[in-house]
């Protein structure tokens, strides 16, 4: 892994600190040196950023939403394994095995896939990135932060049963590829925890009856996925809060009510109206 993750350093766009923001209560929590002036990202575009969460909790989407909104590559290290899987090979077949046990893909895989296509858009002049499913080990962590400065790390974050149900409603069409969610989730709220709603992303009916399953979406290997994942998230998740760049997001439903409190826990509510009124 000598030559693994060759990424220019660049300035941080934003100084965040450790915070946790509530959507329910609409308003982020001590300690506050984050929370200064609105930056002009039209003239900072190399933002640096980690998405992490739980597999299904929405990383790519709102990942892919930023992406298009700041002008940097969103980098889903899952969306290079699947290419890894459907070519041809001996990776493939190991791939294939590892994913369809439900376990989770080797330091050494991942870095070596994410490793090329950093090289493959440095190449292409691309500046910055916000990298989805990346890292997911202590072990990633350290290597990442040998090579590059990381800006902010965002965790989404929703309820286990919530989490399950995505991921059980995940479909794909296979002609057009586009992703759909079936799943009707009305999580009611108990115990001083906020009730969730979101509704079914629904296909066109051109898509209907094409509409296929991952092979790894089965309950038992969801499950299995975040207890995985839960148990190596910890360390990642207090390497990145004691180096004041962790930002916890608690998802409040779906995207019409979860992407503008995210905007504006990143304050970036106010570039967004100014970029659909430039348009």
């Amino acid at each position: 892994m000598a030559r693994v993750l060759r990424v220019a350093r660049s300035s941080s766009l934003f100084s965040f600190g450790s915070r946790s923001y509530s959507a329910e209560a609409s308003h982020v929590s001590s300690p506050s040196p984050f929370l200064g002036a609105r930056r002009d990202v039209t003239k900072e575009r190399n933002v640096q950023w980690v998405f992490l969460g739980c597999p299904g909790v929405g990383k790519g989407t709102y990942a892919s939403r930023l992406s298009s909104l700041l002008g940097v590559p969103h980098i889903a290290t899952g969306d290079l394994v699947r290419d890894a899987l459907a070519s041809s090979g001996p990776l493939s077949q190991q791939l294939s095995e590892i994913v369809n046990q439900g376990k989770l893909v080797s330091d050494e895989i991942i870095v070596n896939l994410l490793s090329k296509r950093l090289e493959a858009g440095e190449a292409k002049g691309e500046s910055g990135f916000i990298l989805d499913g990346f890292p997911r080990t202590m072990t990633q962590a350290e290597i990442l932060g040998d090579v590059t400065d990381i800006d902010l790390v965002v965790n989404l974050k929703l309820p286990e049963e919530v989490l399950v149900d995505k991921c059980l409603g995940r479909r794909t069409c296979n002609q057009c590829g586009k992703g759909f969610n079936i799943a009707h989730i009305n999580l009611k709220g108990e115990n001083g925890k906020p009730a969730i709603s979101m509704d079914p992303l629904l296909p066109p009916p051109q898509c209907m009856s094409k509409l296929v399953t991952r092979a790894d979406d089965t309950e038992e290997v969801v499950k299995a996925r975040l207890r995985i994942y839960n148990e190596t998230s910890q360390p990642l998740e207090e390497y990145y809060r004691s180096k004041g760049k962790l930002m916890e997001f608690d998802l409040p439903g779906g995207i019409p009510e979860s992407w503008p409190r995210l905007l504006e826990a990143l304050r970036l509510d106010d570039y967004e109206e100014k970029q659909s009124a430039a348009a």
